[in-house]
């Protein structure tokens, strides 16, 4: 079982244990429902499912992480191995972007955390719907973001970070042919040193499937899915803030306030961590 089917069967799991959802919501049986109606283009079908699925009491969230996630997985396998026609993936991939763009409008919205991320994924349609999941449920966890899509030279992404300065820069759902690029923008940016507060983040597409990757082109940080990817950077902003205020510590009071946001923000995350996507395992 990989780690996407183990993530689904835990929250499939919980929520049958907290009796929130009955077996026929369960989001491995709503996967199988699903499924067929995208391949075969039935866009009414699909809608109703999910219409169905959230009025039987599953999240947005659960529904992305758990449902859409896992098809999105699962279309980029079967294009893969050459198990789907081309005709079939695109019906299933743009009837599933109308899904995600559907679930985004009901997701738990947290307030603003300061934390700037640009996001950018694969070339090809379904890494950029896979990319699109994790920059909607990044902003929903607070987080500014701006989504580039793919098909980016690793020189405009370089000009993006110097210009935009943000905290993050994500790598994800990104394609085996990115690699070269992705590592190009790693030793970029740790060369000239220019921006040291920024941190490198890449997850799914090629990283999920390629074990050791992501440590072998230097980055610090890597998730499996849109929502570790949340959880990543909620972790990430914690570590940082509490590394800024142990610094902050030793530096002149004429520091003044952004000493005391620097530890007011360290505070907050020493007595725990802004929760992640509700409900999910």
């Amino acid at each position: 079982m990989n780690q996407t089917q183990n993530t689904t069967q835990k929250t499939t799991n919980k929520l049958n244990a907290n009796g929130h959802v009955s077996a026929e919501f369960a989001p491995d049986m709503i996967v199988d429902r699903l499924l067929p109606k995208l391949i075969e283009g039935n866009r009414e079908d699909v809608r109703a499912i999910v219409a169905r699925a959230l009025a039987g009491g599953v999240s947005s969230e659960i529904m992305a992480e758990c449902v859409a996630w896992p098809i999105h997985e699962t279309l980029h396998k079967l294009s893969r191995k050459d198990q789907i026609e081309q005709v079939g993936l695109n019906y299933a991939t743009r009837a599933l972007r109308n899904v995600v763009d559907h679930l985004q409008l009901g997701y738990h919205r947290q307030q603003r955390n300061g934390q700037r991320v640009i996001l950018f994924c694969g070339p090809n349609e379904n890494e950029d719907l896979g990319g699109q999941l994790a920059a909607d449920l990044l902003e929903a966890a607070g987080f500014e973001v701006t989504f580039g899509g793919g098909g980016v030279s690793h020189d405009e992404i370089l000009g993006e970070v110097h210009q935009r300065r943000p905290d993050f820069l994500v790598l994800f759902a990104s394609a085996a042919s990115d690699a070269p690029g992705i590592r190009a923008i790693i030793d970029a940016v740790k060369g000239v040193n220019a921006l040291p507060g920024m941190e490198i983040v890449v997850g799914g597409g090629v990283f999920n499937r390629a074990d050791g990757l992501a440590q072998e082109i230097g980055a610090r940080r890597v998730a499996k899915s849109p929502a570790d990817l949340v959880t990543t950077l909620q972790t990430a902003k914690c570590e940082i803030a509490q590394v800024s205020a142990q610094v902050s510590a030793q530096v002149p009071t004429q520091a003044g306030d952004n000493v005391k946001r620097r530890s007011v923000e360290a505070a907050a995350c020493s007595s725990g961590k802004q929760k992640s996507l509700r409900a999910v395992a």
